[in-house]
């Protein structure tokens, strides 16, 4: 975007830089509606700037946990530019809350972004700030660390990603040997990454305490602005899984036991194909998979596939596995440049494939709401976001042609993804009431941590599998999960978005044409309406209620079935 208000050639080195901006922006009279407006922007301008700065250094950092450089420069960020921008945001929300001139303001989703602001003023403790610093000093921990987590295996060094690919070959003791070399690589963190964890318990319950909350639970709820359901909800959710999706998956895995002839079902068995084939190999490394994907998009629709042939040509993508890279996927919105970074580990498995078109799925949504004019109209909530990408997931499968040499392989890609999706609500269930348990009692044994997973996985996971002898792989499984560790709470939002991706799907089946043109529509919107009004434009509903997970998950037991 052009820059405005602040110099073009402005750099981000230390908070000085900014201290002229700040002060223009706080001392500025708010004395006609026009002056709002362009003190808006202004500000505007300034956010998208720090964000932008703050974009890269993570993603340098992430793409490589070796360089102290770039470790350095995220580090920095957090502990001297961060708390400063947080205090001088406070200080702007209060100008913009008291400003008579706000409430004449009409623009579409501005509503919204005031209750965001009233919600941030609510929350605003000043002695919550160095507990924030403290906090992003223990989650870029944890990426460093999962960064370097590696195997030998026939004289290569192999990162857990990479390992976990023999999971899946046909000669079990292939798969077992690996599945302990894995196994006993991760049980060498297991106490740095449950001290980890009770050192951020520890700082989430007080910055809840200090800002009038009973528990951080609560605390983190109204933090990410759930306004369209309560935790009572989320407890509901569960229960609907519990009673919907679990027997089905648990049915699946019953199937698949049986069809592999078995007489006991391992944990080294769950990934192997049941008809003893190698693993899918959709493509060859990092720039095959990106083509393949651009030709799956363009078959689609021409505009998804400009975005990521746009991004390709900027270098706004990190595709493959290495060694020193965090774990993981994501895509980051970089809001003055308007283009977005796709970041992930792919190794060339078939679940690669899956988290391109995801990660695709949110660049796509960065880049249709783009030209709304408030960076916060830009950051739709989770549930609406994850229903970009994985609503991208289902609807382009009708085209993984482009990825897959024969039918029979088109096939099983198809089975492998519906097997997914089967086996994704259990999980994000077992994951989020793990995250209430341990915030709800946060002064918590590491005893308890392990009784409350174990019964959480009774409750959810999968009782097929024969874990005889090594329970404490079961009960370390969470620690794999980023989420908890890195975006406390982020993860019932791809519940709630996997039950609109599917409804998604099966509108796409019956009319692909009209489906995409709502599901542009909708994401074009960003955050300017509620999440109801966004999944209704979109053609679906927001309902997770167990009726309507038993409507859904029959339709993909159905289509299944028929693979």
């Amino acid at each position: 975007m052009p820059r405005l208000f602040i110099k073009p050639e402005l750099q981000l080195n230390s908070w000085t830089d900014l201290d002229s901006y700040i002060n223009q922006l706080l001392n500025t009279e708010l004395s006609s509606l026009s002056t709002f407006k362009t003190w808006l922007a202004q500000w505007d301008e300034l956010s998208r700037f720090i964000s932008e700065d703050l974009g890269w250094r993570y993603i340098r950092m992430t793409c490589n946990t070796a360089d102290e450089h770039s470790k350095n420069r995220y580090l920095d960020f957090v502990q001297t530019i961060q708390p400063k921008w947080l205090e001088a945001s406070d200080a702007l929300n209060r100008k913009i809350h008291s400003c008579s001139y706000a409430n004449q303001f009409k623009e579409p989703g501005f509503e919204i972004l005031k209750k965001n602001i009233e919600t941030e003023l609510d929350l605003y403790r000043p002695n919550n700030i160095s507990l924030q610093t403290e906090l992003q000093d223990l989650e870029q921990s944890y990426g460093t660390r999962c960064g370097s987590q590696t195997i030998e295996h026939e004289g290569n060094t192999l990162t857990l990603q990479q390992a976990s690919v023999f999971l899946k070959n046909p000669r079990r003791e292939i798969r077992e040997q690996m599945y302990f070399k894995i196994q006993d690589r991760r049980a060498q963190d297991e106490e740095f990454f449950n001290e980890l964890l009770s050192q951020m318990i520890d700082k989430r319950h007080q910055m809840a305490l200090n800002a009038g909350f009973n528990n951080y639970r609560d605390y983190k709820h109204r933090a990410l602005n759930r306004l369209d359901y309560t935790v009572e909800d989320c407890f509901k959710f569960h229960q609907a899984i519990e009673r919907v999706a679990v027997p089905i998956y648990r049915k699946k895995e019953r199937l698949r036991r049986e069809r592999l002839k078995l007489n006991t079902y391992r944990p080294w068995d769950t990934s192997v194909e049941v008809d003893g084939l190698s693993p899918l190999k959709p493509f060859e490394n990092g720039a095959d998979l990106l083509e393949k994907t651009i030709a799956c998009f363009s078959e689609m629709d021409v505009y998804f596939a400009d975005c990521l042939i746009k991004m390709k040509q900027l270098g706004r993508l990190d595709l493959e596995s290495r060694v020193g890279k965090s774990p993981g996927g994501y895509q980051y919105p970089l809001y003055e440049s308007k283009l977005p970074f796709i970041f992930m580990n792919a190794v060339g498995l078939h679940r690669d494939l899956v988290t391109m078109v995801h990660e695709g799925g949110h660049a796509i949504h960065s880049f249709l709401y783009q030209d709304l004019t408030q960076m916060a109209y830009q950051s739709p909530p989770s549930e609406m976001a994850e229903l970009a990408s994985m609503g991208m997931e289902l609807m382009s499968m009708e085209h993984w042609h482009v990825f897959f040499k024969t039918p029979e392989e088109l096939k099983r890609a198809k089975q492998q993804q519906l097997e997914g999706v089967i086996d994704t609500l259990p999980w994000i269930a077992a994951v989020d009431a793990f995250q209430h348990a341990l915030y709800q009692e946060p002064h918590h044994t590491l005893e308890w941590r392990r009784n409350q997973w174990t019964n959480i996985m009774d409750r959810f996971g999968n009782t097929e599998v024969d874990y005889s002898g090594l329970f404490q792989d079961l009960a370390r499984k969470w620690q794999a999960q980023l989420h908890i560790f890195e975006v406390p709470f982020y993860y019932i939002e791809y519940g709630i978005a996997q039950m609109g991706a599917i409804a998604l799907w099966r509108n796409y089946k019956q009319n692909p044409k009209e489906t995409l043109k709502k599901y542009k529509a909708a994401l074009a919107l960003g955050y300017t309406r509620s999440l109801p009004e966004l999944y209704a434009l979109a053609g679906i509903e927001f309902n997770f209620s167990a009726a309507y997970m038993n409507e859904l998950m029959e339709f993909v037991w159905n289509e299944y079935q028929t693979l």
